[in-house]
């Protein structure tokens, strides 16, 4: 039987839906799929081996409970994770299962520890999931495949008011002001006029150096969930239904007054355009394993790329597991693609 480590926490702002995620996934595992090896990251990111329930990750208590401090081996080819209580302890695992959200996670730095390492990954490299966190250089690669993508200016730490003003003067109201590098609609702002500019920048900047500025695409929300790395099963699409001015992180997870439609209300044809859309831009980055793409769509039925989640939210209610529901993979087959198809390689 397949031994996977199951990550999750982490230093993120996204420290919660981690534990979410995590705690759906060990719920919904088929019994004998795998042998679940779970390892939390602490809020400072420190690494804890937790042998308790799963009840305990789900509310947020499980550091008080069974937990030991450990790492990786460090030893190439050798996929073990050491017990750093004293006992000399290994667990030997075959694959690792990220389920981290954001930053320190999500974009590339432990996929890139875990590849230092030759240790399978079930879910993006190192090289996907960090442009895919790069809003800017993602819409880049993206435009260069032939992809229709926002108008963005991206300003710099040492860019002052007189270029911020610029920026947004050039890009056009309505906009947005966001982190490049950031998830869950953390530091985003929307605009529709000058007001707020620099303290919108100023919010950006707390969550990262660089800040994007970027039109507002007047259209609807999609989402295409993706599996695979060369042979693809594509999801039912989406559809985003909003009641205020963005999907923010509190609507996010709590649809509070947002709601999704799935499937998306949308033509045979723009339907079909968002799903080439969705592939082309999850193979121009690199993508494997499994992410949900996010598209606008206009009134003229134009598909734009807006992002990808290369670790999607993964609880039960979740847009990723609901798509792939819809097209024919209830949550326990689609964990079983997962562990049993092309990932990891």
């Amino acid at each position: 039987m397949k031994r996977v480590l199951i990550f999750f926490g982490g230093c993120s702002s996204e420290y919660d839906v981690s534990l979410q995620s995590a705690a759906a996934v060990l719920t919904h595992l088929r019994p004998g799929a795998c042998t679940p090896i779970p390892v939390g990251i602490t809020r400072r990111g420190d690494w804890r081996y937790f042998s308790g329930p799963v009840s305990a990750i789900a509310d947020g208590s499980w550091e008080a409970g069974p937990c030991v401090p450990c790492t990786l081996t460090m030893e190439r080819g050798r996929s073990r994770l050491f017990l750093l209580d004293g006992s000399g302890t290994t667990l030997a695992f075959d694959a690792a299962f990220p389920l981290l959200h954001g930053q320190n996670g999500e974009d590339g730095t432990l996929q890139g520890l875990l590849e230092l390492m030759d240790i399978p990954i079930l879910g993006c490299g190192c090289l996907a999931s960090t442009l895919c966190m790069d809003k800017h250089r993602a819409h880049l690669l993206a435009a260069a495949a032939g992809v229709s993508v926002p108008r963005g200016i991206v300003l710099d730490e040492q860019a002052g008011a007189e270029a911020i003003r610029a920026a947004a003067a050039q890009v056009g109201y309505p906009l947005f002001v966001k982190p490049v590098r950031a998830g869950s609609s953390f530091g985003v702002t929307p605009l529709a006029g000058p007001a707020g500019l620099e303290a919108a920048v100023a919010l950006a900047r707390r969550y990262d150096r660089e800040v994007l500025v970027e039109e507002a695409v007047d259209g609807i929300e999609v989402g295409c969930a993706v599996l695979g790395t060369h042979r693809l099963t594509l999801g039912a699409v989406d559809e985003i239904q909003l009641a205020g001015s963005f999907f923010d992180y509190h609507e996010k997870y709590t649809l509070e007054t947002a709601s999704i439609r799935c499937p998306a209300r949308l033509d045979a044809a723009v339907e079909a355009a968002v799903r080439r859309t969705a592939e082309a831009v999850y193979r121009a980055l690199d993508c494997r394993g499994f992410a949900r793409v996010d598209l606008f769509v206009t009134a003229a039925g134009t598909v734009k790329f807006h992002e990808v989640n290369t670790i999607p939210g993964f609880t039960a209610h979740s847009r990723y597991p609901q798509m792939m529901a819809r097209a024919g993979l209830p949550f326990d087959k689609l964990l079983d693609a997962i562990l049993d198809g092309e990932e990891g390689q």
